[in-house]
């Protein structure tokens, strides 16, 4: 059945077009317009700011993981540590667990489904030396085909040398050879206090060994202190022979990681445990949760305050179109076509406002990296840390999910405060707003 003219269907043609006449009121007409721009330039940096700070965080997470799964296996078998007495002296001393049999776990470990990688490893604390220069340094024992597993180290647009000569040599993270001084092809002295068992006691161990290959996993605190040594050598280096220190294990969703510590620690046998890489990293991964929280309740406050200048620039237009809204009234407009009239006046601006904040903070996410560099030039450096923040550089990654909380926030408050000017529109008498006309 086809809607009388009488009571035409909401929103209809003419309600959209006098509201976007009234949205383009002029300056001479009570400053409307002007309240119009504040209110769209307000949301539209509102969005931007939203978007951007999404994006940022977003990405920072996503760099941060990835450079923590591109250079560190994503769980740890290890053993537990083994307490003994002295009987003389009574005292109780640890000594930590060590895997013997370690390439029949592996496989072993290899075999529970989702599994797709293992690797043993020696490690051990040293000191780099080179010349005068010194550098601390964890050493990981770690064979060839293992140390391929790893992305982020053996991605060869990123490193120095040939990853194959690494049998012959070490792999040393940028950092350290920065610290150093040295290049591919240079010898570096290691010095480990874990030496030879001497009449005297333990002696440090001192080895020189080439330099064979450069990597840079994106981390500055990987790239400072790693050191990638045989597995072998490592084993004869830390008096560790026939033995390893733990298994690492690489499994094909690193995101629920946790699902495979229990089928592990069976495979694994009496006193194993399991460390995953959110255990290491669980303290810093909440607290950026909690700062992507803050960070969204803070700028939704920002954004609120800049689509409250829609009611007050509803409230003007409602003042100054009192004429308007008696002859509209008088002539059939019921209060809900009023309503829409001025609701629309408001969803107007914030439609706009957040199409013009989608695209400027779509635009500056895009673009960061650059701003970052600008501001560094600009202050002569330091804008961006890495010692601090623990990569090289900011950056952003856009994700229709973030975008889509940004225009969902803007639209709805937008919509949210055009409510009451414009039902104190709908509420107005019409003989009153005509009475001294």
């Amino acid at each position: 059945m086809a809607q009388s003219a009488s009571n035409p269907r909401p929103f209809s043609g003419f309600e959209f077009m006098i509201a976007w006449r009234y949205l383009r009121a002029r300056r001479a007409e009570g400053g409307v317009s002007v309240m119009t721009w504040i209110s769209l330039i307000g949301i539209a940096l509102g969005v931007a700011a939203l978007i951007v700070t999404l994006a940022v965080r977003t990405g920072f997470r996503a760099e941060f993981v990835d450079t923590m799964l591109g250079a560190n296996a994503h769980t740890t078998v290890y053993m537990s540590p083994i307490t003994f007495t002295n009987e003389l002296t009574g005292e109780i001393y640890m000594q930590p667990g060590r895997i013997a049999d370690y390439d029949a776990m592996a496989a072993q470990l290899a075999e529970v489904p989702g599994v797709t990688g293992t690797a043993p490893v020696v490690k051990g604390q040293v000191m780099a030396t080179s010349g005068g220069a010194a550098n601390v340094a964890e050493v990981f024992g770690i064979t060839l085909d293992d140390l391929r597993q790893m992305t982020r180290i053996a991605d060869p647009t990123t490193a120095l040398g040939n990853i194959e000569d690494f049998d012959r040599g070490i792999a040393i993270g940028s950092g350290i050879a920065r610290e150093l001084g040295v290049g591919v092809g240079d010898r570096i002295r290691l010095i480990a206090p874990e030496g030879a068992q001497t009449a005297f006691g333990t002696t440090p161990r001192v080895n020189a060994y080439e330099v064979t290959y450069i990597f840079t996993a994106g981390r500055y605190d990987i790239d400072r202190t790693r050191v990638f040594m045989p597995l072998t050598e490592a084993q004869s280096y830390f008096n560790r022979e026939g033995v390893a220190d733990e298994i690492e294990i690489y499994v094909d969703d690193p995101d629920r990681v946790g699902d495979w510590t229990l089928p592990l620690m069976q495979a694994a046998g009496e006193g194993a445990q399991v460390w995953t890489w959110k255990d290491s990293s669980a303290s810093f991964l909440k607290a950026l949760d909690m700062e992507d929280d803050v960070m969204f309740i803070i700028l939704s406050v920002l954004v609120l305050i800049a689509t409250m200048n829609i009611t007050s620039g509803l409230i003007m237009l409602v003042k100054n179109k009192g004429r308007d809204i008696g002859i509209l009234r008088t002539i059939g407009l019921t209060e809900g076509a009023v309503l829409r009239v001025f609701f629309l006046c408001g969803a107007f601006t914030g439609i706009i406002g957040t199409i013009v904040g989608v695209i400027l903070g779509v635009i500056v996410s895009l673009n960061v990296d650059h701003i970052i560099s600008a501001v560094n030039w600009f202050t002569g450096g330091g804008a961006w840390d890495a010692s601090v923040r623990g990569i090289y550089e900011l950056p952003a990654k856009i994700r229709a999910v973030d975008i889509g909380k940004a225009v969902a926030l803007s639209l709805s408050l937008s919509f949210l405060v055009t409510i009451f000017p414009a039902a104190r529109a709908a509420r107005m008498n019409p003989v009153e707003a005509l009475r001294y006309e």
